[in-house]
């Protein structure tokens, strides 16, 4: 993933924002679903359970650009 956030309008990143949050979603309906049976593919499960975590991640950093919280670090 690239790092562009000091670059992007707020409205890019809001669009990039859904984006990631529709795609964590839908990696979370698929982790779970493949949970439901033992995974013949576990390797699979946890590229995908990685890839959910580095969304997440992305996604927090994008909020903080968003709406940084000046209290935070005081």
């Amino acid at each position: 993933m690239e790092t562009k956030d000091a670059t992007e309008t707020p409205e890019a990143l809001q669009v990039r924002l859904v984006e990631l949050r529709t795609e964590h979603r839908d990696l979370d309906e698929a982790i779970s679903r493949m949970m439901l049976a033992p995974p013949e593919d576990q390797l699979l499960l946890r590229r995908m359970k990685k890839r959910k975590l580095l969304i997440k991640d992305r996604i927090s950093a994008l909020e903080r650009t968003l709406d940084p919280d000046p209290d935070e670090y005081a």
